[in-house]
């Protein structure tokens, strides 16, 4: 966001307790101090009109960067991601554009019960109009959301808790930008391919390990990076290597993402 922020003057941060101490598990350190309260700010607990807000700063030309703490609570605003902000560069004939992003955190703590431990990437991915990304290493989450924030339509970034304790070398003076929609492959292999989600992607290179090790089967992981929009040529030259296909991911099954890469295999 750093990088973004100094890159183009329209770009700034919002959201419940950006400010704070904790920094959205350290995502907006120093943002305050580099930019200013007027570029980097915390909002109420007022989902749908914050949500709203940045509709009106992306009609008007700036790139908000709205981070909700918990992707449970964009239920709180979905007349405005829904009705609004997925549709209004069809309502205008493409005249407006919607360059805005919204940063969500999924999956489960400890205590944190079913209120704080959905994921519904499956439902945004329905939404016509809305892009929907869900990184999981440190270097993809850094590249797809320098191309979220550039793109001209709106797009749900959503991050599981747990990656944030994933420690990697990231490249922080190259922009190395990320396609969205390009899926990435994590391991090569030929005997079953694995698409996985997030945080399943990690529990996927573990399972990969143990079965390689004990029973010698290689598997393929693909990590799709984006859920909408989604190229499947990789995933399909891949099942038809293997022949099998296992679809790891962080929602539910029925009408989800799984759902729908098997129907598509």
């Amino acid at each position: 966001m750093v990088q973004e922020m100094d890159r183009d003057s329209n770009v700034f941060v919002y959201g419940l307790d950006v400010s704070d101490h904790k920094r959205i598990f350290g995502s907006t350190v120093g943002l305050v101090e580099k930019f200013g309260s007027e570029r980097c700010f915390g909002t109420p607990l007022a989902e749908d009109a914050m949500t709203g807000f940045a509709l009106g700063s992306a009609i008007n030309g700036m790139r908000p960067i709205h981070i909700h703490i918990r992707a449970d609570f964009l239920m709180l605003a979905m007349n405005q991601i829904v009705n609004m902000i997925s549709n209004f560069r069809y309502m205008t004939g493409g005249q407006l554009k919607i360059p805005l992003v919204i940063r969500a955190i999924i999956g489960r703590g400890w205590g944190q019960s079913a209120q704080h431990s959905k994921s519904l990437h499956s439902f945004f991915a329905h939404i016509p109009g809305l892009k929907v990304v869900m990184p999981t290493t440190p270097a993809d989450a850094k590249g797809l959301l320098a191309s979220a924030i550039r793109d001209d339509n709106p797009v749900i970034f959503l991050e599981h808790r747990w990656l944030y304790d994933i420690i990697d070398e990231v490249n922080v003076d190259s922009e190395a930008l990320l396609p969205l929609g390009k899926p990435s492959l994590l391991r090569k292999g030929n005997n079953l391919t694995v698409v996985a989600t997030s945080w399943m992607n990690v529990e996927a290179m573990r399972a990969a390990e143990v079965l390689k090790k004990y029973h010698g089967t290689n598997l393929e992981i693909i990590d799709p990076r984006t859920v909408a929009p989604l190229d499947y040529e990789m995933i399909y030259d891949s099942v038809n290597k293997t022949k099998h296909c296992i679809v790891a991911d962080y929602d539910w099954l029925y009408c989800g993402f799984s759902a729908e890469v098997a129907a598509r295999i």
